[in-house]
């Protein structure tokens, strides 16, 4: 469980309006509070639902602490009511939503939070910067995990991101499918097979390459990757299979042109009789760049800036909007901004292959269930309960399973229209 503490994670605003909603008296009006998206990040067919894990655990911990609450009442963020509520706070209401590793598509009721107007309102900046960051990252990850055609993927790009973004840009990216994180505190907060060897600064310490290349082999085994681009990537592959011998598991290059370099590498570590020693490219990939290189021999892709930071889409562009106060569905009609109003129920419609076809909304009702259909929501929180979660590996393989029920078209890196179709029923 995380030992975050998240109360302050919020918006100023988001305690003036509990402050002023206390003293008119609609703070405990019950309320129903969606997520979802009124666009895909551009270019986009899909996005994928990360984070939903991290969010009910940080939610559990939503607590203001007496130093906490004096800061907002001496600033003048709260007002005394309000800071006695705070006091007292505990969301006690209910949490629905798609299952993490979820395919969405605009207008997809990701996440509904149903309580209070006061306990939910608060609530709305964790919720998004926890669902907007992962999913974002989740979205490209899965995009450079088709590209890669089953080759295996590490997430390296801690150096790019805050601290503990990066933790959690390895959490989404191994939901995604990449195999493993050069982050330590990814692998031990969330289980995910960690890798790593050494970086050009290891080969420049050492007097020449041969001494950096036995150093590493003398510590780790032939089992180990060396990096061999430092000076001549050639010569640092003769070095490598000299020092390691053909046994030697794999050699990385992080420079020049990756495609040319691979080709050229294979043939040369073909020639040096390490015929199993895999080739690891790495150097500023996105899916782009990774699919460029599918018909070249690399065996593993190490990708880093792109995947932490989105690959050009830095946030899901996921919003959190008031659908229904007290069993009445209200509507936000702003001019590009209009919402549809009521609690919404989701099904995902299949052919009897498995293929995805449609997904129905029905806003305020039941949907009419066919054959093939999925319910796209569970339940997270009950009563402010939280409700036992599936394992990270099980949400890894529930979005691999929704990649595969997409039309092909869906995956394609091109932009296009979303994978399917969203069709929202009227209400009755």
């Amino acid at each position: 469980m995380s030992t975050l503490r998240p109360a302050l994670l919020t918006d100023h605003y988001e305690l003036t309006m509990v402050s002023a909603a206390l003293r008119d008296g609609t703070a405990d009006r019950q309320c129903v509070f969606e997520v979802f998206s009124r666009r895909l990040p551009a270019g986009r067919r899909y996005g994928v639902v990360a984070g939903t894990g991290r969010l009910v655990e940080l939610i559990r911990n939503f607590r203001f602490d007496a130093d906490e609450v004096d800061y907002l009442r001496r600033t003048g963020v709260v007002d005394d009511a309000a800071a006695q509520w705070l006091t007292n706070y505990r969301f006690t209401g209910d949490i629905d939503g798609y299952a993490e590793g979820e395919l969405y598509f605009p207008g997809s009721p990701v996440l509904t939070v149903a309580g209070t107007f006061a306990e939910c309102v608060v609530l709305e900046t964790l919720v998004l910067s926890v669902l907007n960051h992962d999913s974002a990252v989740a979205a490209a990850a899965a995009r450079m995990v088709t590209a890669a055609r089953g080759r295996a993927l590490i997430e390296m790009g801690s150096r790019r991101a805050h601290e503990e973004a990066a933790v959690a840009a390895a959490r989404a990216a191994y939901l995604a499918g990449f195999r493993f994180t050069s982050n330590l505190a990814a692998g031990k907060r969330h289980g995910i097979p960690t890798a790593g060897t050494a970086a050009h600064a290891f080969t420049l310490l050492h007097d020449d390459e041969r001494a950096a290349f036995s150093s590493q082999v003398d510590a780790l085994g032939t089992d180990t990757t060396l990096l061999v681009d430092t000076y001549d990537i050639g010569q640092g592959i003769r070095t490598a299979i000299a020092v390691g011998g053909p046994d030697l598991r794999a050699v990385r290059i992080d420079s020049g042109d990756l495609a040319v370099m691979a080709q050229q590498s294979r043939e040369l570590l073909d020639s040096l009789g390490a015929t199993e020693t895999k080739i690891i490219v790495s150097g500023d990939l996105d899916e782009y760049a990774i699919a460029a290189l599918a018909a070249e021999p690399v065996d593993m892709y190490g990708a880093g800036t792109a995947v932490v930071t989105g690959s050009g889409a830095p946030t899901a562009g996921l919003v959190y909007k008031l659908v229904d106060v007290g069993g009445r569905p209200v509507v936000k009609r702003s001019e590009r901004k209009a919402t549809i109003g009521g609690r919404k129920v989701a099904v995902r419609r299949h052919k009897p292959t498995g293929t995805a076809t449609e997904e129905v909304i029905v806003p305020q009702g039941v949907p009419d269930r066919r054959p093939h259909d999925r319910l796209l929501q569970r339940s997270y929180v009950a009563g402010g309960e939280l409700l036992p979660l599936p394992t990270l590996d099980e949400s890894r393989e529930h979005l691999r399973q929704c990649l595969i029920s997409i039309p092909w078209e869906g995956l394609k890196l091109s932009a296009g229209d979303p994978a399917i179709p969203v069709t929202v029923v009227p209400a009755d």
